[in-house]
């Protein structure tokens, strides 16, 4: 236990500004000459990066709501130097704005070390008003949202870095002190809670070769513009959708003619008309490669006025624009400002809350027969054709603030050149490259740039690091992606996941300080006007720390292959909390853990990570007591499905812990949440609700509104495993009441729901009352798993689990496989469930996957669509072979809660031979060998000896037990 004595700090800025890192250092002499323990305990808001004596110490703290504010604890006595001075140095990069993984909060740190001789304190540092602290200049503070889901992209002056400041010696006197700001307890820190999570682990990966090697021609000019923010000031408070009408404007101005190339590297969110000098050029008159959209055309020197409609529903995309020309080419105001772009409107903004229906409020924008003044003044804008005409619109007329256009966009500058010349990559490149037994000289090319693509040979997520000697002043991007096929390359688009840096003049090192996930990452060297160097580029991939217990390997290499893929891909997606996927959205969504949770059981048997992950739910109560999807984050969204979700995750969680501490915790905020759920049923005595009522993304009919039947079914089956929790809670009328509940739902499912025309659960019924007409695979499935179906129904779901219809809506995703899978291993259809993973993950593996993708591929007819494979291709709701493989096919499950009694029950369907291991729950392995031979089944168990073991021989064979 802490006694906090240390205040929380900041600077004598804004409270809380946008996308700024701040240094803070105090120094401090050592009076004991020996000690115990020395403790440092630390948080920050948003993000930390600690050193002790020049050494990188540690990063966080874990994502959490700021009501409960995370804190780190690290011993750092080996660091301190007794009788001499030390310094503590922290990077605090402060947000300013609300993403999936963060509520914003204001700027703060908060440290306290503690040097102990058994448990009594000898001295102790504290954050007050005697530390020094001063504005990292090096990272540009205009530098773009990596995505909605996420934060903002590195773009760094390694001419502004003073590396030393980390260390003793380094001369603060500069510095401003530190303000005290509260104690502990202040708003909104209003608890600090002590993560309950080892630190993730940063373990460094060498790329394993070059790819490519070109040398480019860039574009002239681009930015990356934060509309959202600036249509709707209040919008950095929250990450909900925003709706807006209006115009975006500026001056391209020539110093001559000149063909002009205008590209806009996403044009799937607020692209609309666009006007030059009053011509207007409609979106499909632009040439379209894949979300890209190019116009070009002839420009006469002096100024023109460019305006694009950008009315649309946006979620934080940012506004993507390039021009390339041969020509000389500035952009500035129309208004005489210092930022080159303003706005017309917004003539009207929407928040979009808990995902509801997208109703478009703007349409009456688009009737020409309006008589309403403000829509006359939108229709108006169009037949500005020069800068003179805007003073009709001055009230309009808002400059959108610099911080909110980029300087650049480094996407748009990696992935659209002028020109590409591909040229051999040199072997001595390569291997410098790929070893860095010897520096790699980056090849120069007279009147070029020099591009090259790095392959790490795997998918892997954590920070790039790179040590490169080069003159002052060379720009080198880094672009990270996941997915190239020759000349074909996958681009990220709605995620601009670059890192930009400009080098000083010699040698220097950089570590990333903004996470990432690639497989691939394209490297540019612009402004190259002396040899460059790369001394060392590698990931340091950071994961949740596992053991790789689990394992699994059989007759079958496929199969053996598909297991692999889903270790790696669940690791990578267990940082400080389970993650849909590393790459593009980094976020915790609720429902994609529960499954999650259940792979990493078999594959790792990690039980922090998963309570970590249930206890962070239920504070989105102060949002809504339906419980958000993901947390803790801005965006007001309920998937009633994922809440669900997460109460069957809390019982499966005892079953593998037996921990009834954890059930007593939790049984009142599982109750709380269904409760406020079960006040949704309608006069029929189904579920009905107005939220994001999703389970796949196939063509199902799963209105955001009304009786959606897949959800009524894991109501009702979380309604059952919740009557087993008040059970173990001891809540015994509430375990009657949720008996009562379910068996009430499931008549009311079967009564209403069921179509004896088709033989089959309708999807969901309509608005006018009627059974919807569409059928889907993903509602039978639901039906079978949440024990929906009896007597002669049930024989015929089971039919459909092997033979589909045709006219039903099949399997569309890899998450939903999951609990296909679960439907036919219930089924004893054991060999069908083998034959789906090779089918469906086969595949990954054709097209090269080293991890399981989100998405099955697209088909073109009959054929894969090599160019829309999946958008993430590494998603965890996908590792699901790393689960059934385990639990079917060696048949290691457990059959009392906590394991103390396993069932070894191996399912072999065709294969001819099987080994692996299980992790228990309370430490210690499952070790299963089997080998089939005619009709005879070899079966070696090893476990430890307090377990209890029950086995069962496979059909149709005579066990020998080795």
């Amino acid at each position: 236990m802490i006694d906090w004595q240390a205040k929380w700090i900041w600077n004598e800025g804004e409270e809380s500004p946008r996308n700024q890192w701040w240094m803070f250092r105090k120094r401090f002499d050592i009076t004991s000459r020996e000690w115990g323990s020395a403790k440092l305990s630390i948080t920050a808001d948003s993000r930390y990066v600690l050193y002790i004596n020049g050494k990188q110490v540690g990063r966080g703290p874990v994502r959490s709501w700021p009501s409960e504010q995370a804190f780190d604890t690290y011993e750092v006595g080996h660091l301190l130097k007794a009788g001499q001075e030390n310094v503590i140095s922290v990077l605090v990069m402060h947000f300013g704005t609300t993403n999936f993984c963060y509520v914003r909060g204001r700027g703060g740190l908060l440290a306290q070390l503690d040097i102990l001789q058994n448990d009594k304190v000898l001295q102790s540092v504290r954050s007050d008003n005697s530390w020094k602290t001063a504005q990292y200049q090096a990272q540009d503070t205009r530098s773009p949202r990596i995505s909605c889901q996420l934060p903002f992209t590195e773009n760094i002056d390694g001419r502004l870095i003073e590396a030393e400041w980390v260390e003793v010696n380094y001369d603060d006197i500069r510095w401003e002190q530190a303000v005290e700001i509260g104690s502990v307890g202040m708003e909104p820190w209003t608890s600090l809670v002590p993560s309950e999570i080892p630190f993730l682990t940063e373990e460094p990966i060498q790329p394993t070769r070059v790819t490519s090697l070109k040398k480019v021609k860039g574009i002239t000019w681009s930015t990356n513009i934060e509309l959202r923010n600036h249509m709707q000031l209040e919008s950095t408070n929250h990450a909900n959708k925003v709706g807006f009408v209006g115009y975006i404007a500026t001056i391209i101005r020539m110093e001559s003619t000149a063909k002009v190339m205008l590209g806009f590297v996403y044009s799937t969110r607020n692209f609309g008309l666009c006007s030059i000098d009053g011509k207007h050029y409609h979106p499909h008159q632009f040439l379209a490669k894949g979300q890209e959209k190019y116009l070009e055309l002839e420009l006469t020197a002096g100024d023109h006025l460019f305006m694009m409609d950008v009315t649309d529903i946006d979620h934080g995309d940012g506004f993507h624009m390039g021009i390339d020309s041969e020509a000389n080419v500035e952009i500035v105001s129309p208004i005489e400002h210092e930022s080159p772009f303003i706005t017309i409107g917004p003539f009207m903004t929407k928040e979009y809350i808990n995902d509801e229906p997208h109703r478009n409020p703007f349409e009456k924008f688009r009737d020409p027969n309006s008589n309403d003044p403000i829509v006359r003044d939108f229709q108006g804008v169009l037949t500005i054709s020069s800068i003179h005409e805007l003073d009709r619109f001055k009230e309009w007329i808002r400059p959108i603030p610099l911080p909110l256009v980029s300087r650049a966009d480094v996407f748009a500058h990696s992935i659209w050149n002028r020109e590409e010349i591909a040229t051999p990559v040199p072997t001595s490149f390569n291997e410098a490259i790929a070893t860095a037994a010897t520096p790699a000289i980056v090849p120069k090319y007279e009147d070029y740039d020099t591009q090259f693509i790095v392959d790490f040979g795997k998918e892997y997520s954590g920070f790039l690091e790179f040590e490169i000697e080069a003159a002052a002043g060379t720009v080198v991007d880094f672009y990270g992606f996941e997915y190239m096929n020759g000349d074909y390359r996958q681009e990220m688009y709605r995620m601009d996941n670059t890192l930009r840096y400009v080098t000083r003049n010699g040698y220097q090192k950089y570590i990333s300080n903004v996470r990432r996930g690639l497989r691939y990452v394209m490297v540019t060297v612009r402004n190259m006007n002396s040899p460059v160097k790369i001394h060392r580029l590698r990931m340091i991939q950071s994961n949740y720390p596992v053991s790789e217990i689990g394992q699994f390997v059989s007759s079958d290499p496929l199969l053996n292959d598909i297991w692999e893929i889903s270790r790696h891909t669940t690791k990578l997606c267990m940082e400080d909390t389970f993650v849909d996927c590393p790459t593009f959205e980094q976020t915790y969504w609720v429902g994609d853990s529960r499954n999650e949770a259940l792979i990493n059981y078999y594959l790792f048997g990690s039980l922090d990570i998963v309570k970590r992950c249930l206890k962070l739910v239920p504070p989105s109560k102060e949002v809504t007591p339906l419980y958000m999807s993901q947390v803790p984050s801005g965006w007001n969204n309920v998937i009633p499905n994922w809440t669900f979700f997460w109460a069957i995750a809390c019982k499966e969680y005892y079953d593998q812990t037996e921990d009834i501490d954890f059930v007593q915790d939790m049984w009142p905020k599982v109750k709380y949440t269904l409760d406020y759920y079960l006040t949704h049923l309608n006069k029929d005595d189904l579920f009905s609700i107005s939220a994001w009522n999703l389970l796949d993304w196939a063509p199902m009919d799963q209105p955001n509104e009304g009786v959606v039947t897949h959800q009524n079914m894991f109501l009702a089956k979380t309604l059952k495993e919740a009557s087993t929790l008040a059970d173990i809670a001891g809540d015994l009328q509430a375990k009657v009441d949720y008996e009562q509940a379910y068996s009430s739902l499931k008549a009311a499912i079967n009564k209403a729901l069921w179509s004896n025309e088709k033989n089959a659960y309708s999807d969901c019924i309509k608005r006018n009352g009627e059974l919807s007409e569409t059928y889907s695979m993903q509602t039978q499935v639901v039906a079978y798993v949440c024990d929906i179906t009896d007597g002669e129904r049930k024989k015929i779901i089971e039919n459909y689990l092997v033979n589909p219809p045709s006219d039903f809506v099949q399997i569309g995703s890899p998450f939903i496989s999951f609990f296909y899978y679960e439907a036919l291993t219930k089924a004893g259809k054991h060999s069908f469930m083998l034959d789906d993973i090779r089918k469906n993950y086969g595949v990954m593996i054709e097209y090269g996957a080293t991890t399981c993708w989100e998405m099955y591929p697209q088909r073109i007819g009959d054929e894969i669509d090599p160019r829309n494979l999946t958008r993430s291709h590494c998603h965890a709701w996908s590792a699901a072979p790393g689960y059934f493989l385990g639990k079917y096919v060696l048949g290691v499950s457990s059959a009392a809660p906590g394991w103390k009694k396993v069932i070894i029950n191996p399912q072999p369907g065709d294969l001819d031979w099987a080994k692996g291991a299980v992790p228990l729950p309370n430490g210690g392995v499952v070790q299963v060998e089997w080998r089939k031979n005619d009709k005879q089944f070899t079966l070696h168990v090893d476990a430890p000896e307090e377990v209890e073991i029950e086995i069962k021989a496979p059909v149709d064979y005579e066990l020998i037990l080795n």
